[in-house]
């Protein structure tokens, strides 16, 4: 009789490249063989050929899962649009923050009651509670140290001047932020944006790291990575012809760090848009900047859409859906609206970190 651990190899990595990033584990209990092709992140390899983006995004204080697919930018007819799917294992709890730290992810709650670790390749979750109480301007990132022990870093105080939207991205185990250093020059406080990283061996922040731009105060900076093996950080511009840059690390090390021009667009060729979070494919030279429409907005609504960015001046825009405006009235009257942004995580690899429910999640505080 023909069993599942039968089926040619071939055959059961392309089952594998089609099975959502939520249903892994039912998969891997189906047989001791899948089991094992599981490990060998034999999904990742396979979606990696098909030129497929796998990730997480948030969208309405929900997690989702986000399936790109690249393949057929420069050809309209072979262009399919992006599979976007809210993750039911979450679907009881408001989200509004995601980390993603090599195939983990770190949930923040919308009401920062608790926090929420996630493998969903294993389908493990675990709740998170504070010390005392979490605040609405903390800031977390998730890494490990040279022994791979994950831990989770909370910022109280705002002395880096880390802006609220910035979220930390997890590189070799380290946490990088976009921040800003306040330097007094001739009596006058400065910021000046640079790249704080902290490191989780020595539960310290390291030596401050330039930017490869001088950038201005109305300017839009947001940080990436490409497949956790580099940073990558967009540059818009809106004061020197509204240019949107793209830069790459060469090198990154504790104390050092170079850069690379990956992608130049000026704003005739991409219209105005607000970035909100981005990815890179660099084998195909491609960016996807993810954010509200700016110039389709209306009141109780505001369309998400994914611009992609490519060579010769290749520009995409396509509809992901709608997100809502949830507001508030203030003691004068007056209506605050509360925006929940979609952000998507760097591209997933699985991971087999088993998340330990019986015990304490180390957890390291600066008050910097």
């Amino acid at each position: 009789m023909t069993t599942m651990s039968d089926l040619p190899q071939d055959l059961t990595k392309e089952i594998f490249s089609r099975v959502p990033l939520t249903s892994l584990s039912a998969v891997r209990s189906t047989c001791k063989s899948w089991n094992s092709i599981s490990k060998s992140q034999v999904l990742c390899e396979s979606a990696a050929r098909r030129k497929q983006f796998l990730g997480f995004m948030m969208k309405d204080f929900s997690v989702c899962s986000m399936k790109f697919d690249l393949q057929g930018i420069q050809n309209e007819a072979d262009f399919v649009d992006p599979s976007i799917k809210q993750v039911s294992v979450l679907d009881q709890v408001e989200i509004s923050q995601i980390f993603q730290c090599e195939g983990l992810l770190l949930c923040v709650t919308r009401d920062k009651s608790r926090l929420l670790m996630w493998n969903p390749y294993l389908g493990q979750t675990r709740c998170i509670q504070p010390r005392n109480t979490f605040l609405s301007g903390d800031q977390y990132a998730l890494g490990y140290d040279k022994n791979r022990k994950h831990k989770i870093l909370r910022i109280l105080g705002d002395y880096w001047q880390i802006d609220h939207y910035q979220r930390g991205v997890s590189l070799k185990g380290h946490t990088y932020f976009l921040a800003k250093e306040k330097i007094r020059i001739g009596g006058t406080n400065n910021n000046i944006d640079c790249i704080l990283s902290f490191d989780f061996t020595t539960e310290r922040f390291r030596k401050l790291l330039p930017l490869p731009f001088k950038s201005h105060y109305s300017n839009k900076l947001l940080l990436s990575c490409v497949r956790e093996e580099q940073l990558a950080v967009l540059h818009y511009n809106w004061v020197m012809g509204q240019a949107l840059e793209i830069w790459v690390t060469k090198k990154i090390d504790p104390g050092e760090v170079s850069w690379s021009k990956f992608l130049r667009f000026t704003s005739s060729c991409i219209g105005h848009i607000i970035p909100g979070s981005f990815f890179v494919d660099e084998e195909k030279k491609v960016v996807v900047v993810v954010d509200q429409d700016y110039n389709r907005r209306i009141v109780t609504s505001r369309n998400q859409s994914a611009h992609i960015l490519g060579p010769d001046r290749y520009f995409k825009s396509v509809n992901i859906g709608e997100t809502r405006y949830i507001g508030k009235r203030s003691k004068h009257g007056y209506m605050i609206s509360e925006l929940c942004r979609p952000r998507v995580c760097s591209s997933y690899v699985p991971s087999s970190v088993q998340l330990q429910t019986n015990q304490p999640v180390k957890s390291e505080e600066s008050e910097n």
